[in-house]
């Protein structure tokens, strides 16, 4: 018995040691890279910014009051649209390739999948110049445009939230096709097959049957755009020309021009609040998803 008993606790402790050396490095590095910067975030948004830039530690509620003034709540709201625009029309554009590739013989669906995420393997500021050359009035959509006579004159398609959208929806379009597959490529077929028998059109097929149990990717795929859409700072900037001006853009000036930290720490945790309850809605309504599929 007391033999038994020492292999157990010897062998407890081996598991414990195999469990720590196979997610002790995750777990540092997300201490280190996430947990950190958090915590440092939540700290100086309850500070204030010294009159030299720096931080002044003394307690004060004065950057949320602040971030409620309307032009941060404006800039906000603009960012929200743009950024759930960008995630419809991803959306839109997405289901359909993602259920294309899931169609395909077996043999082509890595080369389809290989050719979504090849924009990935360029570089984002690169591509995001290459948009650059795309849209202005000399570039070869406007010369394109004037060619076969559709238009007179150079439309004025950079630097305006348009083109903002374009350079987001390029940028992130893959993350949405990518869970979407994964939906539909694991729905029985057998299920559309029953719908159509039971003499359900197509459409209803896709609406009562295809959409409701692909609904986790629709989400995942929203969330995976919607949120770096939020918080990048690079394409406004580049296709906005400074004219569009979006949360990520306000917070880098904070840290970088402005050097407020707390007020650029603040704007931060507002965001990511916000993107906190997303995921908390997202989660709720996957369990409801999987519980209804369950239950039928």
């Amino acid at each position: 018995m007391a033999s038994t008993t020492t292999r157990r606790g010897r062998g407890s402790r081996l598991a414990s040691g195999e469990r720590l050396v196979l997610t002790g490095p995750g777990l540092l590095y997300l201490t280190v890279f996430m947990a950190v910067p958090l915590l440092l975030v939540l700290v100086y948004a309850f500070f204030q910014r010294g009159r030299f830039g720096g931080v002044v530690w003394r307690f004060s509620f004065d950057n949320f009051v602040r971030a409620l003034d309307q032009v941060y709540v404006s800039v906000l709201g603009s960012s929200l649209v743009i950024a759930g625009v960008t995630t419809l029309l991803a959306l839109l554009l997405g289901y359909p390739v993602a259920y294309g590739i899931a169609k395909l013989p077996r043999s082509w669906r890595t080369v389809a999948l290989v050719l979504v995420v090849l924009p990935f393997w360029t570089n984002f500021l690169i591509r995001t110049y290459a948009w650059i050359v795309l849209l202005n009035s000399e570039g070869p959509l406007n010369k394109g445009l004037i060619g076969i006579g559709l238009i007179d004159e150079p439309l004025g398609l950079l630097y305006t939230p348009g083109a903002v959208v374009a350079g987001l929806l390029y940028a992130y379009l893959p993350l949405m096709i990518l869970p979407l597959y994964a939906s539909v490529e694991r729905l029985d077929p057998q299920l559309r097959e029953a719908a159509a028998n039971l003499g359900a059109t197509p459409w209803r097929t896709f609406r009562d049957v295809t959409l409701p149990l692909t609904l986790p990717g629709v989400i995942t795929g929203c969330l995976f755009v919607f949120v770096p859409s939020l918080g990048n700072f690079v394409v406004p900037e580049l296709l906005g020309g400074g004219k569009t001006v979006m949360v990520g853009n306000l917070i880098r000036d904070q840290f970088l021009k402005a050097r407020d930290w707390p007020f650029g720490a603040t704007l931060a945790l507002v965001v990511i609040a916000f993107l906190v309850v997303l995921f908390v809605l997202q989660s709720w309504v996957s369990r409801r998803v999987a519980g209804g599929a369950r239950d039928a």
